[in-house]
């Protein structure tokens, strides 16, 4: 254990994952556009994560309570701590986002190269639902990947899964919510703490179904596709999400 503090990336490194389980999950991730990875880092290196994310998200942690027109008017209510006050506190998390080993097992997993995000704030955020109807409504991200650690989960019964519509566009000037949910079968999984899964972001609107009990407290890591550095990207729901303040949410007409 005292490698894993010392030097995050030690048991990463050494860790065995199998070309089977790499290619199974790149199956996953082109049909549902998500695939569960749980396997893909060592159970040390899933420990020392969660405990600097748990440190985090009671310490840094800033309510939301937003909705963006740019995703249709869907709803985020949660905790969350940006990626600044990650930078500040922790090592093993900024470590292990920029790994060259992590990076290329994403990137066999994905079919194509797997970068550190370009925007800074998307790279990686925690976030906590925690509250009854605290959820993060249906949405498609800036940039093409996402890995996700689940740190807590309530049971199913109490929310908190995931859904997703693979194969979808995201226009933020007409994002069309309701017809992109009709463009394809919707597919829903649920996790526990110490899963990890890979999302195609960009391409498959997705939402955590709201909670009414328990908590759901997340890291999610944020990576682009080699298309995301040849095109303009803009920010506004991010810059909104992660701003110093939490404004209220806007009443909808």
């Amino acid at each position: 254990m005292e490698a894993s503090v010392t030097d995050p990336l030690a048991s990463l490194k050494t860790h065995e994952v199998s070309s089977t389980q790499l290619a199974e999950a790149r199956e996953r991730l082109a049909t549902y556009g998500f695939a569960k990875l749980s396997f893909i880092v060592p159970e040390e290196l899933k420990a020392a994560v969660a405990k600097e994310v748990l440190e985090l998200v009671g310490g840094a942690g800033v309510r939301r309570d937003l909705r963006f027109a740019a995703t249709g008017n869907t709803l985020r209510r949660m905790r969350n701590v940006r990626r600044d006050e990650v930078v500040r506190h922790s090592t093993v998390i900024p470590a292990v986002y920029s790994s060259e080993t992590l990076l290329a097992l994403l990137s066999e997993v994905a079919g194509e190269a797997v970068l550190p995000c370009p925007y800074e704030p998307e790279q990686y955020v925690i976030t906590r639902l925690e509250k009854v109807g605290d959820t993060h409504g249906w949405h498609w991200d800036d940039y093409a990947f996402a890995l996700v650690w689940i740190i807590e989960c309530p049971e199913v019964e109490h929310g908190g899964f995931v859904q997703c519509v693979p194969g979808t566009k995201w226009n933020k000037e007409n994002p069309e919510i309701h017809r992109a949910l009709l463009a394809g079968p919707t597919y829903s999984a649920s996790f526990v703490p110490g899963d990890l899964y890979l999302m195609r972001t960009d391409t498959t609107l997705h939402r955590v179904y709201p909670i009414t009990g328990g908590v759901r407290t997340i890291i999610n890591m944020g990576y682009a596709a080699t298309t995301d550095l040849e095109r303009r990207i803009s920010h506004e729901t991010m810059d909104a999400l992660w701003a110093d303040s939490a404004p209220a949410a806007p009443q909808i007409r």
